[in-house]
C-alpha cells in the first residue's frame, strides 16, 4: 500500500524505502502497490494536530476496509501492525478485517514456518532489550549525530566533507579512512583519505557507511601505521612510528546506513562465562575484522559456538559501548568446506538459491524427446555462416560456457576477413521477463575456486548458448574486412548469425597446433573418424586460420602498444580438486601466446561494438572506463625500480608500458614480474557507466589505452554484456530506419544499473579470492611446516616494512608478510650457516634495505629483490578465515633437494604428497559423512564446478593482480 511504504520512508529513511520499493518492483515477489491515496474512496484527508504515524495507520486500515468491501466481503484482509493502540482501536471494528501483530499473524496463519518464528522471537528480543537500555541508560558513550539538515548545509558551505568509510582491518579499532564523495571530492582542496583514529571518531559508523565528517584542527592530525601488524592483536604493542601525519577528522553524521547481513562466531564457553552476568547477551564476532561486534540476545550460545551464524544489526545507540543486533540463521560448522564457502558468500550478498519454476518455463526445451532446431523465421531473418564460414572456439579444457567463437577466411578480392561470433543471449533473455530480472539481480556468474554459479539456468549458460562444436547456434557476430597486407580494417559488419563451430579447441592444443607440434591433433575429437586425406586437409586449414588470427593479434596488439597498452603481471593461482573436490593441486596459470591472441579478437570486438553503441545513443550506452591512477600509487612501484637501477616513468600509460618493457634483470625475471604486479596493484578499479553520465574525455580505458570500450563478448555470464546486445540490436535497427523492439534504459536508469553491476562485479572478485585463500589454507594446514619439504619454498623480497617484509613465493604465486621483529620484541639473526633465530636486538630500516643487529653485534640485511628461504604455515583463527604466515628461515635462496627437483622446477606439479593431503581430507569427510550431508539435494544439483574463459584474466586489468595474502597483514 502506498501509505505503507511512505511511512518506511519516513520512520526508516530513503534506503530501507528504495529497499522496498525494489522488492515490490521485482516481479518474482507477484506484488501489487496499491495507490491509496489516490482512490476516491480510500483518500483520508489529515486532521488538524494529527501525527503523521496516526494519520497513516487510519490511511492504511480504511483501505483495508474497503478493500473488503470490494472483494464483496468474501477475501478475509490482514493488517499487520506493532501499534497496540491500533490493535485495540480498529481489532474488531469490522468483521474480516484482522488488525494483529506479526507475531500474532505468524502464530495463526503460518504455525509451521519455524525459522520465521525463531526470527521474529529473535527481533522482538532485541526490540525489548533496546527499550529497556535506553531507560535504563543515562551515560552517553558516543556523541549524538547531527540532524540531516544541518549535515546538508555544512557539506554545502564546506565545513563537512561527505565519504565512505573504509575500515582498516589490519588496526580495525584504531584506524578507518573516508574517501571522499561526490560533491566533496570536487571541491576540496584534499588530495588524500581523511583518517578516523579510534572508535571515538568513528562514532557509530560501520565500515561502507556514507559518513558526513569534521576535519580536526592541524595540530591534532595523525598518521597511519607503517608496521607490518596481525589485525587487531598489535594495535597497542606495535609502538611503531607512524607516517607523516595526514587530514584526520571525526564523524558527525550518517548519511546512508550500509549494513548488510553479517557471519559471526559465538564465543566459547569460557568466554561466554567471563562476559559477566547477563549471559543473554552475548557479544559475538563477526568474520569480517572490520566489523565490530555485535550484541544480540539468545538462550541458544552454547548450542551455537562450533557454528557460523548469520545476524542483523539492529541499531547503535549513543549510549552502548557495541551495536544491538539479532540472530537470522546457522550456515554451517566451522572449519566445513561447505560452511566456510557459505560465509564468504554472506559476507559478499550473494544469493545462490536455485532458478524458479517460473523462471524455469521461460527456458527453451533441448532434449532427446525434444530437440531444439533453428526456426524458419530465423533463418530468414539471420546470416547463415554455417556453410561459408571455419568457426571455431578456444577454452580453457572443460568449459561449458563457451561465449565466444573465432573465424578468418581470405575473400575472393584477396582481403582478410576476421569474425568474431559471440553467443545470442538475448534471443532467449526478453527484456523485464522473469529469467531477465534474475540475471539482472545476479549481474554476473560467481566463480569460486572449487564450483560456479550462474548468472543464466544451465540449459542456456552450458547448451543452447554455448557455442558448442558441430551444433547449430544462434550467434551475434562482428566481421571486418582487413587489407591483406597491412591487416588495416577497410569495413565492419554487425549483425545477427547462424553458426556451427567446427572445433572446441582447448588453449593448450591451439597453442601446440600455433607452434607446428602437429601430434595434438590425436587429442582434437572432430579428428578423430575422418580419413587420413580428410584429416590432413582439414588441419591444414585449422592450422592456417590459428596461425593468421595470430598474425592479425600481433598487428591489432602493437598498434595499441603504440598508444600505452600495459602488458601487467596476471599469475594467478588455480585450485586443482579431484572427482570428490578435494584439493589436488596448487597450480599457478601459465601464460600462452594463444591467451593473447584470443584476448586480442575480443578487445578488439569490445571497441567497436563500444564506438557502434555511442554513436547511436551517445546519451544512453553502457561503456566501461578505467580511469588514469593516481600518481602517488606509484611511489612504491617507483623506489622498487630505482633500487635495482631502473627508472619508472609514470606520467603516461604508454611511457609506463615502456619502462616496465625496459625494466628487465637478465638475471632474476622475476624482478620484471613483480614490478608489473606492483604497477597492477596501483591502478584504479574499471567501472561500467552510463555516457550520459560523463564527459567523453572521461570515456578512455587507460590500461587497454582505448578511447571507448565496453564489454559485449560474455552474455552468457555478464549482465553488462546482455545490456549492450540489446543497445547493438537496437542500433542496427536504427541504421536500417526499423523500429527499435523493447524500451532501452534511460541515463538515470542505466547509470543505477551500473553501480549495481559494479558493485556486484566487486563481490564477485571478494569471492573468487576468499575461496582461493580458504583452498590455499586447506592445502597447507595438515602439513606439518617444521618436518614438511614442501611448506619450504624460496621467497623474493619485494617490499620493506619498518618490522618485516613483503615476500612473492613464485612456486606458489602468493604474495604475504614476514616478520623480522617478534611479538616478544626479538629481531631475526643469521648465523654462519645462514639459518635464522630469533634474538635480543634491533631493526633499522632503509628506503631499499632493512638491517637486523643482535645485542652481541650479530647483524644481518635484506635488500629489494633479494631471495631467502621461507617457511610456509597456517595461522588458525576461530572467529575468522585462517591464514597463510610466511617465516624466514634463511637469508639465503632455497636450495631445491635433489628429490624435489622435478616437481619445483616449475610450479608446483602433481605430487604424491598433495595425493596423501587428498586422502586425509577425504577420510575425515568420510568420518563425518551425517554431519556433513546438510546440504539438501537441489542446492547440491545447482552447484557447478567447471572452468571460466581465461581471456578474461588477461582482459580485465584490475583482475590480474597476484594472489596477494599480504591483505592478511597490515601494508
Amino acid at each position: 500500500m502506498q501509505t505503507a511504504c511512505q511511512a518506511v520512508q519516513h520512520q526508516r529513511g530513503r534506503r530501507q524505502y528504495n529497499k522496498l520499493r525494489n522488492l515490490l518492483k521485482d516481479a518474482r515477489h507477484d506484488c501489487i502497490l496499491f495507490a491509496n491515496e489516490f482512490q476516491q474512496c480510500c483518500y483520508l484527508p489529515r486532521e488538524r494536530g494529527e501525527s503523521m504515524e496516526k494519520w497513516q495507520t487510519r490511511s492504511i486500515y480504511n483501505a483495508a476496509v474497503w478493500y473488503y468491501h470490494h472483494c464483496q466481503d468474501r477475501m478475509p484482509i490482514v493488517m499487520v501492525t506493532e501499534d497496540e493502540e491500533a490493535i485495540q482501536q480498529y481489532g474488531s471494528e469490522t468483521e474480516g478485517v484482522f488488525v494483529i501483530t506479526f507475531k500474532n499473524y505468524l502464530d495463526n496463519f503460518w504455525p509451521d514456518l519455524k525459522a520465521a518464528h525463531e526470527l521474529c522471537d529473535s527481533i522482538l528480543q532485541s526490540r525489548r532489550e533496546r527499550e529497556n537500555e535506553s531507560q535504563e541508560s543515562h551515560g552517553k558513550e558516543y556523541p549524538e549525530h547531527l540532524p540531516l539538515e544541518v549535515l546538508e548545509a555544512g557539506i554545502k558551505s564546506g565545513r563537512y566533507i561527505q565519504g565512505i568509510l573504509n575500515v582498516n582491518k589490519h588496526r580495525a579499532q584504531i584506524e578507518a579512512f573516508v574517501r571522499l564523495q561526490g560533491a566533496s571530492s570536487k571541491d576540496s582542496d584534499l588530495v588524500s583519505d581523511i583518517l578516523i583514529h579510534g572508535m571515538k571518531a568513528r562514532n557509530r559508523s560501520i565500515h561502507g557507511d556514507v559518513v558526513v565528517v569534521e576535519l580536526l584542527p592541524k595540530n591534532e592530525w595523525k598518521g597511519r601505521t607503517v608496521a607490518l601488524c596481525e589485525n587487531d592483536c598489535d594495535d597497542k604493542a606495535s609502538g611503531e612510528s607512524p607516517s607523516e601525519p595526514m587530514p584526520t577528522g571525526r564523524v558527525v553524521g550518517i548519511l546512508q546506513k550500509n549494513w548488510r547481513d553479517y557471519v559471526v562466531t559465538f564465543p566459547s564457553k569460557e568466554e561466554v562465562q567471563s562476559q559477566g552476568k547477563n549471559a543473554q547477551k552475548i557479544l559475538v564476532t563477526p568474520w569480517d575484522y572490520r566489523i565490530p561486534k555485535i550484541r544480540i540476545s539468545t538462550q541458544q550460545a552454547e548450542t551455537l559456538q562450533d557454528f557460523r551464524v548469520v545476524v542483523r544489526i539492529d541499531s547503535w545507540e549513543s549510549t552502548s559501548v557495541y551495536p544491538n543486533g539479532h540472530f537470522v540463521r546457522v550456515l554451517g560448522r566451522i572449519g566445513d568446506l561447505e560452511g566456510e564457502i557459505a560465509t564468504i558468500l554472506v559476507e559478499n550478498s550473494i544469493s545462490v538459491i536455485p532458478f524458479s519454476e517460473a523462471q524455469m518455463c521461460e527456458m527453451p526445451v533441448n532434449t532427446p524427446e525434444s530437440p531444439w532446431k533453428v526456426s524458419p523465421e530465423e533463418e530468414q531473418k539471420r546470416k547463415d555462416l554455417r556453410k561459408s564460414h571455419l568457426v571455431f572456439s578456444i577454452d580453457p579444457k572443460g568449459c561449458e560456457d563457451v561465449d565466444d567463437t573465432l573465424s578468418v577466411r581470405t575473400l575472393n578480392n584477396g582481403n582478410l576477413e576476421l569474425g568474431v561470433h559471440i553467443a545470442d543471449v538475448t534471443h532467449f533473455v526478453a527484456p523485464n521477463s522473469y529469467i531477465d530480472i534474475e540475471a539482472r539481480t545476479r549481474a554476473t556468474t560467481y566463480y569460486l575456486a572449487d564450483r560456479r554459479y550462474d548468472m543464466l539456468p544451465s540449459v542456456l549458460s552450458a547448451d543452447l548458448c554455448s557455442l558448442l562444436g558441430g551444433v547449430d547456434r544462434y550467434a551475434v557476430s562482428i566481421m571486418w574486412e582487413l587489407d591483406k597486407a597491412s591487416y588495416e580494417i577497410k569495413k565492419v559488419w554487425y549483425g545477427r548469425t547462424i553458426i556451427r563451430s567446427a572445433y572446441k579447441l582447448f588453449y593448450e592444443a591451439a597453442q601446440e597446433l600455433l607452434d607446428g607440434n602437429l601430434s595434438v591433433v590425436d587429442d582434437i575429437p572432430e579428428f578423430k573418424d575422418l580419413d587420413e586425406k580428410s584429416r590432413q586437409a582439414k588441419l591444414e586449414e585449422l592450422v592456417w586460420a590459428i596461425g593468421k588470427l595470430t598474425d592479425i593479434a600481433r598487428h591489432v596488439r602493437a598498434k595499441r602498444d603504440g598508444c600505452g597498452a600495459l602488458e601487467l603481471e596476471g599469475a594467478e593461482v588455480r585450485v586443482q580438486l579431484d572427482d570428490k573436490k578435494n584439493i589436488h593441486d596448487l597450480i599457478p596459470k601459465q601464460p600462452l601466446e594463444v591467451h593473447e591472441t584470443v584476448a586480442e579478437c575480443m578487445i578488439l570486438a569490445n571497441h567497436w561494438v563500444a564506438k557502434k553503441i555511442w554513436e547511436s545513443f551517445p546519451h544512453q550506452a553502457l561503456l566501461r572506463q578505467h580511469p588514469p591512477p593516481h600518481q602517488e600509487f606509484f611511489s612504491e612501484l617507483r623506489e622498487c625500480a630505482k633500487a635495482k637501477g631502473f627508472f619508472i616513468d609514470t606520467r603516461s600509460n604508454k611511457t609506463l608500458a615502456d619502462s616496465l618493457d625496459n625494466a628487465n634483470d637478465p638475471h632474476d625475471p622475476i624482478v620484471n614480474r613483480l614490478l608489473r604486479s606492483m604497477a597492477t596493484q596501483a591502478m584504479s578499479n574499471a567501472l561500467y557507466f552510463s555516457t550520459g553520465s560523463c564527459a567523453e574525455e572521461e570515456f578512455h580505458h587507460y590500461g587497454l589505452a582505448l578511447d571507448k570500450y565496453t564489454h559485449f563478448t560474455s552474455p552468457i555470464r555478464r549482465y553488462s554484456d546482455i545490456v549492450v546486445h540489446r543497445l547493438l540490436m537496437a542500433a542496427i535497427s536504427k541504421d536500417k530506419k526499423m523500429e527499435i523492439k523493447g524500451n532501452l534504459f534511460s541515463n538515470k536508469d542505466l547509470e543505477e544499473l551500473c553501480r549495481h553491476i559494479n558493485n556486484r562485479n566487486r563481490a564477485a572478485q571478494h569471492s573468487q579470492k576468499q575461496s582461493t585463500e580458504l583452498f590455499q589454507c586447506m592445502y597447507f594446514k595438515d602439513k606439518d611446516p617444521a618436518t614438511e619439504e614442501r611448506c619450504i619454498s624460496d621467497g623474493v623480497i619485494y617490499s620493506i616494512r619498518t618490522n618485516g617484509v613483503l615476500l612473492f613465493i613464485p612456486r606458489f604465486g602468493i604474495k604475504g608478510a614476514a616478520y623480522l621483529k617478534n611479538k616478544d620484541g626479538l629481531v631475526i639473526s643469521c648465523g654462519p650457516d645462514s639459518c635464522s633465530e630469533w634474538k635480543p636486538g634491533s631493526l633499522q630500516r632503509f628506503q631499499n634495505k632493512i638491517t637486523s643487529t643482535t645485542t652481541d653485534g650479530e647483524s644481518v640485511t635484506f635488500h629489494l629483490f633479494d631471495h631467502v628461504t621461507v617457511r610456509i604455515s597456517i595461522q588458525a583463527s576461530r572467529c575468522h578465515s585462517d591464514t597463510i604466515r610466511l617465516e624466514i628461515i634463511s637469508n639465503k635462496p632455497y636450495k631445491i633437494p635433489n628429490t624435489e627437483l622435478i616437481h619445483q622446477s616449475s610450479p608446483l606439479l602433481k605430487s604424491e604428497l598433495v595425493k596423501e593431503v587428498t586422502k586425509s581430507v577425504e577420510e575425515a569427510q568420510l568420518a563425518q559423512e551425517v554431519k556433513v550431508n546438510i546440504i539438501q539435494e537441489e542446492y547440491q544439483e545447482y552447484r557447478q564446478t567447471k572452468g571460466r574463459s581465461l581471456y578474461t584474466l588477461l582482459e580485465e586489468i584490475r583482475d590480474l593482480a597476484l594472489l596477494d595474502v599480504s591483505n592478511n597483514y597490515g601494508i
